[in-house]
């Protein structure tokens, strides 16, 4: 299992770890941020000044999850992992990919007051391999006070277990810690368990609408960005059914008709993804009873809502939206497309 210890800088990650590997047998430290100062090294400069902190890099991101699944299967036990995950897509990417290799995470917060956090930030200096640009370093840790506080109220406080460490020294609270862990108080992180494919896979998804033609999108807890009603159709599953499957089981609205098809996209594989062929049907068209009788399973899904075509630009990933963008068009002109990489063929 991981015990990922989450926080504000100055919040006492790092030293807290290095105190709970002492106290829970058969435990490893693994700091990401070794990974971070590797990426550094490694990628080319211009490829770095895109971005202004590692994590934002998915090589990263992808690295954490492998690194941390390789450390397990080579040494076992419990992995103590200090990092600060304040963007929440991260933490589905990050925690949805280590639940796909079946490791179950224990997601702790440490959080004292900010008061005694800018204080502490006061007396220390920033690790200089969290700003990609080098400088402006003292500044680095107060400019993330911000995010890490609306963080806090938007999703943290309620996805973490909540550990106030202002009055606390690393070991007591690492002692803490550990109390909680072995009293089963601190439960396991709440995402689904997606196995990666191995292969290229068949996916179905589901337009359903409004009365005002907006299309319901979904909000994944376990990969980043929004999302159809939908998933990968089973072995000897026909594609249609599977969509009405995923429907039903994500928002607990049963289709009474096959849906219509509407667009084939094949989707090249980009490592490490496989690609595969993506489908979309027209579910056609929610009362305002059935459209707010949406009921979703929350280790899966953590919000819905319905979305104009150009709300759905800002929250789809480009490659949805493009399969989505021509569905559309396929639903208007009644005749379904064929798509290569989001592109129409012929």
């Amino acid at each position: 299992m991981i015990v990922w210890i989450n926080g504000a800088f100055g919040a006492g990650k790092t030293t807290t770890a290095r105190e709970l590997i002492e106290l829970i047998p058969n435990s490893t430290l693994f700091d990401p941020e070794d990974i971070g100062a590797a990426v550094v090294r490694l990628l080319p400069p211009k490829h770095l000044a895109e971005v202004g902190d590692f994590q934002d890099l998915p090589i990263w991101r992808r690295l954490v999850i492998d690194t941390a699944a390789a450390m397990l299967a080579e040494l076992g036990g419990t992995l103590v992992v200090p990092m600060t995950l304040l963007r929440q897509e991260y933490r589905d990417e990050i925690f949805g990919g280590l639940a796909a290799r079946r490791i179950a995470v224990h997601h702790i917060l440490l959080a004292p007051a900010e008061t005694i956090l800018r204080e502490r930030i006061a007396g220390r200096e920033t690790p200089p391999t969290l700003p990609l640009g080098g400088v402006g370093q003292g500044h680095w840790a107060y400019d993330h006070i911000e995010p890490y506080r609306a963080a806090l109220a938007s999703w943290l406080a309620a996805d973490a277990h909540l550990i106030d460490t202002g009055a606390l020294t690393p070991y007591e609270t690492a002692a803490r810690i550990a109390e909680d862990l072995g009293a089963g108080t601190v439960p396991v992180c709440d995402i689904v368990q997606t196995p990666e494919p191995t292969a290229e896979t068949v996916a179905a998804g589901v337009l359903l609408f409004d009365e005002q033609d907006r299309v319901l999108l979904v909000d994944p807890t376990y990969k980043a960005g929004w999302e159809f009603p939908g998933g990968v159709v089973e072995r000897g599953e026909a594609p249609a059914r599977a969509g009405m499957r995923e429907v039903a089981e994500e928002t607990g609205i049963r289709l009474d008709d096959v849906p219509r098809l509407l667009v084939v996209d094949w989707e090249p594989p980009a490592p490490p993804g496989y690609g595969g062929l993506r489908l979309l049907f027209d579910g056609g068209r929610l009362d305002s009873t059935r459209a707010q009788a949406v009921l979703l399973p929350g280790p899966e899904l953590r919000g819905w809502c319905f979305a104009s075509e150009e709300e759905a630009a800002e929250l789809l990933p480009p490659v949805r939206y493009e399969r989505l963008r021509w569905a559309l068009r396929a639903r208007e002109r009644g005749a379904a497309l064929y798509l290569e990489a989001g592109i129409p063929i012929g």
